[in-house]
């Protein structure tokens, strides 16, 4: 990407944007129908999107891109089907409404309770736990992708290395916890009927409306002290963020699922980014407490060593957010809470 986008039409249009790889990749899909379930999260538009673009530039017309939520942001269904992509609604809670899914060779999973979790913690064990289980049963024959998180890993001392994909889990709190049973259950799908999987660790993808530098540039411009209860952070560019999970769909494997840690290449200081977006907008930065010895990261060579590095590094990240908000761009009111230390959302 030569020139940042400036207006929400350009950032969406490059947050789908497909590389060449991943359009030559689509050559190799299998033909069917690609789902992509709980796309009206974040995430769920853009990767759609994507999908469909890919495959045009591949040229293959069999196979229909499918985007399944309970879209209670009706103009976000109206923006997918523009882009030439169905959307169906189906509560996917709803083992009923899972069934009468129409049958798919691929589906990317993006479901997922996090926020609210923590008063209300059955949520996050139906959400995802049980209803990944409706899903391995109604596709068992797909290739699949399922998001989850680096949560998942305990805490970690940046000096002595992030945890890769084969270091032992300890998640914290209900979120995290039930986010290793989802892995679990298409684990259990992969062993047990052959399903190819792959499991996608992601920490922290940002663009300029959500996200750890959004939340950070946004305290700064309040006047607020940032908050150093998490002294350091993995961020990566959503759009790749995107592109390697569709890239995954040729990387899903059976018996043992394929897990891949995604993340940027950098171990970022909270006090440094702070600082850094505090001279592009002009502001005083301020800090409360100290940052600690450990923290939430992940090492991501792994997935770097197979698809390259983020199209934009950290310092292009930190440029498009200040230029973004310093140009009165929307922001989304939803909070990454990166800093919470007790896995309680």
């Amino acid at each position: 990407m030569n020139v940042l986008p400036r207006s929400v039409t350009e950032l969406e249009d490059e947050l789908a944007r497909p590389g060449a790889e991943l359009a030559a990749e689509a050559t190799a899909w299998p033909a069917g129908r690609l789902l992509v379930l709980g796309a009206g999260g974040k995430t769920g538009t853009g990767i759609a999107v994507m999908a469909r673009r890919a495959l045009e530039s591949a040229g293959r017309t069999d196979i229909e891109v499918v985007a399944v939520s309970r879209w209670t942001d009706g103009g976000l269904a109206t923006y997918l089907e523009k882009q030439g992509v169905r959307t169906l609604r189906a509560d996917l809670s709803d083992p009923a409404a899972v069934g009468d899914l129409p049958d798919a060779a691929a589906v990317v999973h993006l479901v997922g309770a996090k926020f609210g979790t923590a008063s209300a913690p059955d949520q996050a064990w139906m959400t995802n736990t049980v209803l990944p289980a409706y899903v391995t049963r109604r596709f068992p024959a797909a290739r699949i992708v399922a998001l989850s998180t680096g949560n998942v890993y305990g805490l970690a001392a940046p000096t002595a290395g992030s945890p890769r994909e084969s270091d032992p889990t300890d998640p914290q709190g209900d979120y995290a916890i039930t986010c290793l049973g989802r892995e679990q259950v298409f684990r259990h799908a992969a062993r047990t009927f052959g399903t190819p999987v792959a499991l996608i660790r992601l920490n922290y993808a940002c663009e300029p409306r959500y996200g750890v530098l959004a939340d950070l540039a946004r305290t700064l411009l309040r006047g607020d002290a940032v908050d150093l209860s998490t002294g350091a952070v993995n961020v990566v560019w959503q759009r790749y963020a995107n592109e390697v999970v569709l890239r995954c769909l040729g990387r899903a494997s059976a018996d043992e699922a394929f897990t891949l840690n995604l993340t940027g290449p950098e171990t970022a200081s909270v006090r440094v980014l702070a600082e850094r977006l505090g001279e592009r907008l002009a502001v005083t930065t301020r800090f409360t407490g100290e940052p600690p010895a450990t923290s939430l990261l992940s090492d991501a060579t792994l997935c770097h060593g197979l698809f390259g590095y983020p199209d934009l590094p950290l310092g292009a990240l930190i440029d498009l957010q200040a230029n973004w908000l310093l140009a009165g761009g929307e922001t989304w009111d939803k909070p990454t809470k990166f800093e919470r230390r007790d896995g309680r959302f």
